[in-house]
């Protein structure tokens, strides 16, 4: 049997003693090796000629790296975020680009629930108070604030991951309403929302939760003039792509009250600045990018690049595919609806 070849880009050195043993799982058998390649346009250009496949990681994947692909069949990504990849590049090479849409649907439900638990009751301000000897302020601040039982919460985009914060919502008695141009209105009300207009998801939430993917078309989509909508009570959450929202304009809603909070794990610039902003403000509450994490991360998204290399080297159609246009010209074999959402964590 002929080797099939995986390029993956590694650190500044190719020796980094990887195993791939989760990846490995699914390709037994197959007669594949992974070939590791300095993480530099240069270098991945230079090792491109020959490969049937690519496991994408640890660097921006550029058109001309793209196009030095002469026999590749799939890119495989361990993320669910594509905004690395020049998928537009990919699509006119028709190489299917695949991702990990439904592999941390939970731990980042529960990581924005977090946020929106945690910035409604004050805690880091609460936690303060305790620490610094400020007993008697906080039962004060609370009772400014209404119980959350019967509020609003407001989705941007409704894809897996907002309809799982759905699910924990209702337990907390929230009322929800759902803005997602890409689903109809029968779908987003078996999801337990109330269907709605952009504009009414923000002038009508105590919540917002946005879950845009960072697609070209999506970038900065929310600026000063949308926050500028919504309650002088209302906090943000954003546990999506940071540059989905205009910072400045966020940074000037919280800093000149027309919001009251925020909670964010994701940000336009990461890691974040020492000097912005958010970092000093009181009413935000933040994390670093790490909504997704959990003691089954690794393990659970690199079975699934094993997974999706497995399936297209084999001559299948993969699970997920973010540019599905190119699937039927693929040579591959449709084994089952193939699972697209229209968008990464959405």
């Amino acid at each position: 049997m002929a080797t099939l070849r995986i390029l993956t880009p590694v650190g500044a050195s190719p020796a980094t003693g990887a195993t791939y043993e989760h990846e490995r799982e699914a390709l037994e058998g197959l007669g594949a090796e992974i070939v590791e390649c300095p993480a530099t346009e240069a270098g991945f250009i230079a090792a491109a000629k020959g490969v049937d496949a690519v496991y994408a990681k640890n660097m921006k994947f550029t058109r001309p790296m793209i196009e030095a692909l002469d026999s590749c069949k799939v890119i495989a990504l361990g993320s669910v975020g594509v905004d690395y990849v020049d998928v537009t590049a990919a699509t006119s090479k028709g190489i299917p680009v695949t991702n990990c849409p439904d592999t941390f649907i939970e731990e980042v439900a529960d990581h924005a629930m977090m946020l929106l638990l945690a910035a409604h009751r004050r805690a880091f301000e609460q936690d303060r108070m305790v620490r610094e000897g400020r007993w008697s302020e906080g039962r004060a601040q609370l009772y400014e604030f209404p119980r959350l039982m019967g509020l609003t919460l407001g989705f941007i985009a409704f894809g897996r991951v907002p309809r799982a914060v759905a699910q924990r919502a209702r337990a907390f008695g929230l009322h929800m309403l759902a803005f997602d141009p890409f689903l109809d209105e029968l779908s987003i009300a078996a999801a337990g929302a109330e269907p709605a207009s952009l504009q009414e998801v923000l002038s009508r939430s105590d919540f917002v939760s946005m879950h845009l993917p960072a697609t070209p078309q999506a970038l900065g989509f929310l600026k000063e003039s949308h926050f500028r909508q919504m309650k002088k009570t209302a906090i943000f959450i954003n546990t999506g792509r940071g540059p989905t929202v205009h910072e400045a304009a966020l940074i000037r809603a919280l800093d000149e009250k027309w919001i009251a909070g925020a909670g964010l794990d994701v940000f336009e610039v990461e890691p974040v600045a020492a000097n912005n902003p958010l970092i000093k403000m009181s009413n935000v509450i933040l994390s670093p990018h790490n909504a997704s994490a959990s003691a089954r991360f690794d393990p659970a998204r690199k079975r699934r690049v094993g997974q999706e290399l497995a399936l297209v080297l084999t001559g299948r159609w993969p699970m997920s595919c973010v540019n599905p246009t190119v699937l039927p010209d693929s040579g591959l074999r449709r084994w089952q609806p193939v699972a697209m959402d229209h968008g990464p964590n959405s």
